[in-house]
């Protein structure tokens, strides 16, 4: 009998999740094909922490791409309220209810691993360094430099559409809405080059952005 994976049985929130948090994103550009789920487009890559007052409160490392025109659900239904939205193709957390949820209810193929994670404020300046690693493989690390905490706070809204994951469930569309403290950001990324986001060491990193104290509606 097969051993059941660490996030299997394992109880999580219904939906929807009010999350509250700060999430540190950069938009890349990946201009050839890697294989059949990341094609070249543009991407955004984000280490999230999801803190006190959401129902569960872990790391995220997440990569997303944009949708192409005509991507979406396959029943041809639109995208709720976000224009093309994105597609999640990598994640990781350090939750197993977060993995577990994240599967079942979103089809988001989230992945346990571990995080380091540091923060600092100097006057208006934040400071973080993030890095994820599974067991002693890394995966990714981050810097980023900013004064979001200082912007006033405005509304967002987006959508993820997912194909089914390999234990089945469907497709699934989630949409996501909330407020956050937005300005952009100076970042620093290292991809590990045997890691599993090695695709985009050879990526053009366009802009970053820190979403300070969000409060997020997902599903």
């Amino acid at each position: 009998m097969t051993a059941p994976l660490p996030y299997e049985k394992v109880a999580y929130p219904a939906a929807p999740w009010q999350m509250v948090g700060s999430m540190w994103l950069t938009v890349f550009r990946l201009k050839r094909d890697v294989d059949a789920t990341r094609p070249a487009g543009i991407y955004g890559a984000a280490f999230v922490s999801y803190e006190e007052g959401s129902p569960l409160t872990y790391g995220e490392l997440l990569v997303a791409r944009a949708l192409r025109k005509g991507e979406g659900p396959t029943d041809g239904s639109p995208m709720p309220g976000a224009g093309r939205g994105v597609t999640i193709t990598d994640i990781w957390v350090d939750s197993p209810a977060s993995v577990a949820g994240g599967r079942e209810l979103w089809a988001i193929p989230k992945g346990l691993c571990d995080f380091d994670y540091e923060t600092a404020r100097k006057g208006p300046l934040s400071t973080a360094a993030w890095s994820a690693s599974l067991g002693r493989s890394p995966i990714a690390s981050a810097t980023f430099t900013d004064v979001s905490r200082l912007a006033p706070r405005l509304p967002f809204k987006g959508a993820t559409w997912q194909p089914e994951l390999p234990e089945g469930g469907g497709e699934k569309v989630a949409v996501l809405q909330g407020s956050s403290k937005t300005l952009p950001a100076r970042a620093r990324w290292d991809f590990a080059a045997d890691g599993p986001l090695a695709f985009l060491r050879g990526a053009t990193q366009l802009a970053s952005v820190r979403q300070a104290a969000f409060r997020l509606r997902f599903g």
